[in-house]
């Protein structure tokens, strides 16, 4: 069994709070928690860091709410999110942002006879099946979208996240821009009140309750899907093009990112043109102190994620994330010397 797929065993076996955890033997040196959708490529990094460096991260695959809540609460070297923080949410708690990677939240069903990517959604009716508007799966405007396949009468089971969640932040975001409704009704947030369905905690939980259950749709990273062999489907995106979820489409949604003029790199990628890009993708985000109470710890933060720019592309691509191109990692390094800063003001990375 592999690392990854024993971790998010063991995240399932804890009820969706999945950790990276080194032994006592070897104390780990970085503590982080927050956002569940990078855990997948945060627990490689940090298994190859650890082998390189000896240096151990203990991340907790918590929620980007519970990331949030943490690093505020100053009991985690860094908090993770994939809702950023805007420039004056950041100010008043004295932190500083920055992407880490870039990837693709996707819808998932649990249908018998139906196998990855053979359905197809649209934004509006993905919007209509969580309002809880469409009740079972050979519903009129389902068949629209899939005159090819042969669709189960099986009642729809809507599960979707229970706790603080930047992927549900992204999802509930691509929804508000599918549907009136939606956005009237529910709106987008890292926690709303889902009209419809069970509630989960992590892509870890939601990847769980939907693989045993039948007639399931819910919403994960990619990584989950792909490495669980969930049944993801295709989406219509903005350009009316049917798209596959991969690496390719992710980098295509990401392609016209304007990091440079975006203040304190709060940008949001869901729905972007492009005939070849994915509807519901999102860059995760890493929040430290602006001014440093442990500088060494944060400096080893900034160490292994200086290391994860520029050696961890590989393992990115094979779990379909999008490492940042290097323009972008210049950006961010950038601006840690401009903005982190030892006890004595210096900047702490040089």
């Amino acid at each position: 069994m592999s690392f990854f797929r024993k971790t998010i065993k063991r995240g399932l076996l804890l009820g969706g709070a999945a950790a990276l955890v080194i032994p006592a033997a070897f104390a780990a040196d970085i503590s982080g928690a927050g956002a569940t959708f990078p855990y997948p490529i945060y627990s490689k990094w940090a298994a190859t860091y650890k082998d390189k460096t000896g240096i151990g991260l203990n991340y907790q695959s918590i929620g980007s709410g519970g990331g949030i809540k943490q690093i505020k609460a100053k009991t985690v070297s860094f908090g993770a999110t994939d809702k950023p923080l805007e420039t004056k949410e950041l100010d008043e708690a004295g932190l500083a942002q920055f992407p880490a990677i870039v990837g693709g939240v996707v819808p998932v069903v649990n249908l018998k006879g139906i196998a990855p990517g053979e359905l197809t959604l649209d934004g509006a009716t993905l919007a209509d099946l969580f309002l809880g508007k469409i009740k079972s799966w050979n519903d009129p405007a389902i068949a629209k979208l899939n005159p090819k396949v042969k669709l189960p009468p099986t009642l729809v089971a809507v599960v979707h996240r229970s706790d603080g969640s930047g992927t549900s932040f992204l999802f509930t975001n691509y929804l508000s821009q599918s549907s009136p409704e939606w956005k009237d009704k529910v709106g987008a947030a890292t926690a709303v009140e889902w009209p419809a369905g069970i509630g989960a905690k992590g892509n870890e939980g939601v990847s769980g309750i939907a693989s045993q259950t039948d007639g399931a749709i819910g919403y994960v990273e990619y990584a989950y899907a792909k490495q669980n062999k969930m049944t993801y489907t295709k989406m219509i995106n903005k350009d009316g093009k049917t798209v596959a979820p991969d690496s390719q489409a992710f980098q295509a949604a990401a392609a016209n990112a304007d990091w440079a003029n975006a203040p304190a790199f709060y940008l949001i990628l869901t729905n972007q043109p492009g005939p070849t890009s994915w509807p519901i993708t999102g860059a995760s985000f890493i929040l430290v102190y602006k001014k440093a109470e442990d500088p060494a710890t944060l400096l080893k933060v900034l160490k292994f994620y200086d290391w994860a720019f520029k050696n961890g592309q590989k393992a990115a691509d094979e779990l379909d994330y999008v490492p940042l191109p290097d323009k972008v990692v210049d950006l961010v390094e950038a601006s840690w010397k401009a903005n982190i800063k030892d006890a004595g003001g210096q900047p702490l990375w040089k």
